[in-house]
C-alpha cells in the first residue's frame, strides 16, 4: 500500500522520482511508470543476531529465533526444525533492541539495513547461499519515475549500476511468474559472471521448512526470461501448492 501512494504521486505529478527498496516493489508496476535506475546493490543476504550464541549451529534446541519472514522461517526450519521461530515486527532499530533486553535468543533481519543504519549485536553471523537464500531483489534500491520524462531518466542514468540491473531483473522475473510480493516464502539469488548470470531460487513450506529449488544459467541479455525459466522448474516440483495454500491463508 506504501508503494502504491507513491505510484499515485508520480501518476499525478507530486513527485518526479520514486526511491524505493526492490524487495517491496511489487512485480507488476502500473502503467506509465519505470523503475529505470538499480544503484549498486548492498549485501542482498541474511543476518542471524544473537548476544551469546555465535552461529546458527551454536544455538540450542529450542532456542527462540525472532522473525517476521515466512522465507526466514522455512529456511531456517529447513536447517533447524527444532528451533522455536516467534514473530518480530517492528523497525530495524526496534527489533535489533528487543533482542539486545534478552526477549529472543537471535533474530534474522537483512544485512543491508544494518549496514545502511549502522546496526549490529554482539554476535552476527552471515546467512547466504546455497545453505539460505535471500529475498529476491534484497539489498537493492530502485529508483522509479514516467515514462514520458525523458528528462529525468537522462539525469538518473548515470547512478545506473549494469551488473545490479540485471541480478535484480533475473530474480524479480522468477517473483513475477510466482505472482509473489515481499511476505510469501520466494527466495531468489543471482550472480553475474561476464556476460552470463547465474540464478538460484526457492518455494520453501513456512510450516514443514520442505524446499522446492531450481537452478540455471543464462545471458544477461536475458535476465527476465531467465527468471521466468526458473520458476517454472520450482512450479513444476510442486511449488504451486505451498503458494496456494499460503495465498488462501493471507486472504482469510
Amino acid at each position: 500500500l506504501f508503494v502504491k501512494e507513491i505510484e499515485e504521486a508520480l501518476l499525478d505529478g507530486r513527485a518526479d522520482l520514486a526511491v524505493h527498496s526492490m524487495k517491496d516493489v511489487p512485480a507488476e508496476q502500473p502503467e506509465g511508470l519505470v523503475v529505470g535506475v538499480i544503484p549498486e546493490r548492498q549485501d542482498p543476504c541474511d543476518r542471524l543476531l544473537s548476544v551469546a550464541y555465535a552461529t546458527l549451529a551454536a544455538l540450542p534446541a529450542g532456542a527462540t529465533v525472532g522473525t517476521s519472514s515466512l522465507r526466514r522461517k522455512a529456511q531456517l526450519l529447513a536447517l533447524r526444525p527444532d528451533l522455536s521461530i516467534i514473530d518480530l515486527r517492528g523497525n530495524l532499530d526496534t527489533r535489533v533492541g528487543k533482542l539486545m533486553d534478552g526477549q529472543f535468543d537471535a533474530i534474522i533481519v537483512a544485512a543491508a539495513g544494518l549496514n545502511r543504519l549502522e546496526l549490529s549485536a554482539p554476535r552476527a553471523v552471515r546467512l547466504g547461499p546455497p545453505e539460505f537464500l535471500p529475498a529476491a531483489a534484497q539489498g537493492a534500491l530502485g529508483i522509479e519515475y514516467r515514462l514520458d520524462d525523458p528528462e529525468t531518466a537522462a539525469m538518473l542514468a548515470f547512478f545506473d549500476h549494469p551488473e545490479s540491473h540485471d541480478a535484480v531483473a533475473a530474480e524479480r522475473g522468477f517473483l513475477g511468474r510466482l505472482e509473489g510480493g515481499c511476505q510469501v516464502p520466494i527466495a531468489a539469488h543471482a550472480v553475474i559472471d561476464g556476460d552470463m548470470i547465474h540464478l538460484e531460487g526457492l518455494v520453501a513450506d513456512p510450516e514443514t521448512g520442505k524446499t522446492f529449488r531450481d537452478a540455471a544459467s543464462g545471458p544477461r541479455s536475458q535476465a527476465t526470461a531467465l527468471g521466468v525459466a526458473v520458476a517454472e522448474a520450482v512450479l513444476a516440483q510442486g511449488a504451486k501448492a505451498v503458494l496456494d495454500a499460503v495465498y488462501k491463508a493471507g486472504a482469510s
